[in-house]
């Protein structure tokens, strides 16, 4: 089969008004089903997920209202605070109208042909980053997590899954690596879902926050969830059936509420979320331990390589700085640049 052919930015900002408008007339006859005066008083929400031009918002007390969304509001994404009114009856399965929304405080994103990066859920607090054993341990994935953390303002939590399929030699190598993140301020769980190690630390670190899972495909975030958080997995698998969907078959992100306080925000979109066009500068400053020879190097432009008087490779020189670290982050670079 041949390759789809690429839309002119003409024809893109086309399609956009076009529907633009649709949505402007939808919305309009959506929200005049009531009158103002019907709607109730304004209250907060959080949202819970996000369907086209309707979304399902938690109230406080823990009950969940599918609603219109206001024209006006321009961007609303899983975890983003809002501010709702609850309708009098349900028309169309509607309950309700989102008014506004609240300032992130976090975002995470990901590539959309038309918008360059789209926002797939807001507000999270931390993000768990599952490694494993098999497939075959990767710091340099790990260390793109971080960077991609960094640069979003996210608490990073660095998990060693699978701990029970290590060899003797892949348990010296992985615990010298994380080594280095702990040195470095990084906290590092190690855990196993089939022997129970470090699930109820796991666990612990769950509560009261606001938190995400990423890994690659088999490092066993669907095992951890199952093991760390049943409550969850339970409502995961019920929303598959209920939708006649299999387990994880749509990417639309929704949040989780977790029994002792917080929520997980879970989609496959989200748990493979990476470094989208970023500039070389801000992966350079997602290697916090850069940090302190930044801006010492000979010349202002040093690509920290084979650059004459490069503070870094100084550092590493003298042991000041971890030689897989810069080695990952010189990997990041070009296989930005060849994107």
């Amino acid at each position: 089969m041949g390759q789809k052919r690429k839309l002119t930015k003409g024809q893109q900002r086309r399609i956009h008004a076009n529907q633009a408008k649709r949505l402007a007339r939808r919305d309009t006859e959506e929200t005049q089903v009531w009158s103002e005066e019907q709607l109730g008083p304004l209250q907060p929400g959080r949202v819970v997920s996000r369907f086209g031009q309707h979304a399902d918002i938690l109230d406080a007390d823990a009950n969940i209202y599918r609603c219109n969304i206001r024209r006006a509001v321009q961007s609303l994404v899983t975890g983003d605070k809002v501010a709702w009114r609850k309708a009098p009856t349900q028309e169309q399965g509607m309950q309700g109208v989102v008014e506004a929304v609240e300032e992130r405080e976090s975002e995470l994103c990901r590539p959309d042909i038309y918008d360059g990066l789209k926002p797939v859920a807001a507000n999270i607090e931390q993000i768990f980053i599952v490694s494993s054993p098999q497939p075959a341990f990767s710091d340099q994935i790990i260390d793109r997590y971080l960077v991609a953390c960094e640069d979003a303002g996210i608490q990073p939590i660095i998990v060693m899954n699978k701990t029970d399929l290590m060899t003797p030699d892949e348990a010296e190598f992985i615990q010298e690596r994380l080594s280095v993140y702990q040195r470095m301020g990084y906290s590092v769980v190690r855990a196993s879902a089939a022997t129970g190690e470090g699930i109820e630390e796991l666990r612990q670190c769950f509560i009261g926050k606001i938190s995400v899972l990423v890994g690659q495909s088999g490092v066993g975030k669907s095992s951890l969830i199952d093991k760390t958080l049943p409550e969850v997995s339970l409502l995961i698998g019920d929303i598959s059936v209920n939708s006649g969907l299999g387990q994880h078959t749509t990417t639309v992100a929704r949040w989780y509420p977790l029994n002792e306080g917080g929520a997980l925000i879970d989609s496959p979109g989200i748990r493979e979320f990476g470094l989208w066009h970023m500039s070389a500068e801000r992966i350079t400053q997602g290697f916090v331990d850069f940090h302190p020879f930044l801006g010492t190097c000979k010349f202002r432009d040093c690509r920290h390589d084979t650059d004459p008087g490069c503070a870094l490779q100084q550092a590493v020189a003298e042991g000041k700085l971890d030689a897989r670290r810069l080695a990952n982050f010189h990997r990041i670079i070009d296989s930005l640049e060849k994107s």
